[in-house]
């Protein structure tokens, strides 16, 4: 499935098999589960993706050719392809193990051609081993969901108060792991949307309720997955005096003006860019042992436009999967 304009709908195209170059793998896709990024890259959020594009950044599928330099010991495994789909490795950040920051990156479904669609070709460094035994449509969500859940969860601290704005797919995730490590989890969401407050807590969270009501206690830490930079003065006022707002999303509104009070009493508030393969390493890990489950809405790969369209009303609970 192929986006040929910005706004545009995806269209689906035949194409030859992709060939992969040196350093490169061709996966056969088994599921890709839609991220709001996707959104932002379609509806042009995002400057300058690769046009004609193939979208799609939480790659599951099989080894089923490699290119040069690459061991042949992989074909046949099973991988999933995230986001960061390939880094320099030779500016200062990715020398000082920073590599999400990388100055010359590749991007997953925006600077290369990503997972909407039966086979893909990616990097075969930044391509992790997933378990064979596992179902690839509870496996997609993490390549992206799970994965920067992960990395803003690193930021926000190790406070047990944790606020979670925007319980989505990446949030769903999260919050499973947070009540694992024996944390209190708070739940904002749309004001109207009972079912994601439901949701919330029939996953276990301590409180759901909506982004407009207060926090019920002082929290340590907040982090925003909605894409919604008024959000971030709600959140500030719901951490305690020293607490952090993590910012989990590659794309906001802009952020309201804010009185200074807001900030003040040693509050910090960051953001949250890509991800490291060590964080892929600790997260895959991490969610094995708490056993983490993903609630997931399949749709077949033709029907992505569909699929984009529920995302942005606000129709799907957990994360949407393309399956081919």
């Amino acid at each position: 499935m192929v986006i040929e304009a910005i706004g545009g709908p995806l269209i689906a195209v035949e194409r030859p098999l992709p060939l992969p170059l040196a350093g490169e793998i061709r996966i056969r896709i088994e599921a890709c589960a839609i991220c709001r990024t996707d959104l932002h890259v379609i509806d042009g959020d995002l400057p300058q993706p690769k046009l004609p594009l193939i979208p799609g950044h939480e790659i599951v599928g099989i080894v089923e050719a490699v290119g040069d330099n690459v061991d042949r010991a992989k074909i046949g495994r099973r991988v999933g392809v995230p986001w960061l789909g390939h880094t320099c490795g030779t500016c200062s950040y990715c020398r000082s193990n920073a590599e999400n920051l990388c100055d010359d990156p590749l991007f997953t479904g925006y600077t290369r051609d990503g997972g909407f669609a039966t086979h893909a070709v990616a990097d075969a460094g930044y391509a992790f081993d997933l378990d064979p035994a596992a179902a690839p449509v509870s496996l997609a969500p993490l390549l992206c969901a799970g994965l920067i859940g992960w990395r803003s969860l690193k930021r926000a601290g190790d406070g047990r108060l944790i606020g979670i704005y925007g319980f989505g797919a990446a949030a769903h995730i999260i919050a499973q792991l947070c009540i694992w490590q024996g944390r209190k989890v708070y739940a904002f969401t749309r004001p109207d949307d009972a079912t994601a407050r439901r949701f919330a807590l029939d996953l276990g969270v301590t409180w759901a309720g909506g982004s407009d009501e207060p926090a019920p206690e002082p929290l340590d830490a907040a982090i925003i997955f909605a894409p919604v930079g008024s959000l971030v003065p709600a959140a500030l006022k719901a951490v305690r005096k020293g607490g952090r707002v993590v910012c989990g999303g590659i794309h906001m509104s802009d952020i309201p003006a804010m009185p200074y009070a807001v900030l003040w009493g040693e509050r910090e508030l960051v953001s949250v860019a890509n991800l490291t393969r060590q964080d892929a390493r600790e997260f895959f890990s991490a969610a094995k042992e708490a056993g983490v489950s993903t609630h997931t809405t399949v749709y077949r790969l033709e029907d992505a436009n569909l699929a984009l369209a529920d995302l942005r009303a606000g129709n799907v609970s957990g994360a949407a999967v393309l399956v081919p």
